[in-house]
């Protein structure tokens, strides 16, 4: 992201939440909250939508990992979840109308000039900030994940799920491995669903060259992918850091479980994970 700007790739995601909800009217993902806190109407976003047909592949696979994390959100609730932690929040609306809102306490972790035009869009929008929200606005380069939760009143002995949804791309290996070490070093049960892609080279070439063509577009933003990993050697890495749970959705589970079972998919690509220590 640019210096003191809200991130780019947060816009482009909270703009194919909201295409989801006019061009397959939110059958995955629904979410009456994506075209109001982005501030364009229906006509608009389909407009510039169909401008780029090939979009719909990200578009969907953004509202399956949204379904995804959310139903995982609701049964890790079920079991005593009491605390829910949005990284990379951009423009996510789940505190603002999920069904389990008002049961959790929720953090909201973003740079600070992303939740800063966060707020702005939330008063144009005339969306209130609830009482269960905390905003935790952190820039990495100065401080950690866990100084940034405790300033906010994080209760790290709490039942925590913890969303991380198009953040783990974008970050080095180091980076994604320090903030899943700090959840599964949690004194209680945590759990956390992000996704990530496997390795450009092992990929079809059809799925490499759609790769290769949204890296650079996304490169171009100032935001560039960092982070690939195989799968048997992630989930070998999870467990070493003390998850005990791993659920793996890549893509052609993604599209049995939420495009029905005729679609097609990519043996590789991009991937959904659920980790947990319990």
């Amino acid at each position: 992201m640019q210096f003191g700007e809200a991130s780019r790739t947060a816009r482009a995601a909270a703009f194919h939440r909201a295409a989801h909800q006019v061009l397959e009217r939110g059958r995955i993902f629904a979410d009456p909250l994506a075209l109001r806190i982005l501030g364009k109407d229906a006509d608009t976003i389909a407009r510039q939508a169909e401008q780029d047909p090939s979009a719909r592949r990200m578009r969907m696979f953004i509202a399956a990992r949204t379904r995804f994390a959310e139903d995982a959100l609701a049964a890790a609730v079920e079991r005593g979840v009491g605390q829910l932690v949005v990284l990379g929040a951009g423009l996510d609306t789940y505190a603002y109308r999920g069904a389990l809102r008002e049961r959790l306490r929720i953090f909201e972790v973003d740079h600070p000039a992303t939740q800063a035009w966060k707020r702005e869009r939330l008063a144009e929008a005339a969306i209130p900030m609830p009482a269960w929200l905390t905003f935790a606005p952190i820039d990495f380069e100065r401080e950690s994940l866990a100084e940034g939760l405790a300033a906010a009143g994080f209760d790290p002995a709490a039942q925590t799920f913890f969303t991380w949804l198009g953040v783990v791309p974008y970050l080095t290996e180091e980076a994604v491995w320090l903030t899943l070490s700090f959840i599964a070093g949690l004194p209680n049960s945590a759990h956390v669903v992000f996704d990530y892609s496997d390795p450009p080279e092992s990929m079809s070439p059809e799925a490499r060259a759609r790769h290769d063509r949204r890296a650079t577009r996304v490169a171009g933003l100032g935001e560039p992918w960092r982070s690939y990993f195989e799968p048997e050697r992630l989930h070998a890495k999870l467990r070493g850091v003390g998850f005990c749970e791993v659920e793996d959705l890549g893509p052609p589970q993604i599209a049995s479980h939420y495009f029905g079972s005729g679609a097609s998919a990519a043996e590789r690509g991009g991937h959904i994970v659920r980790a947990a220590k319990v």
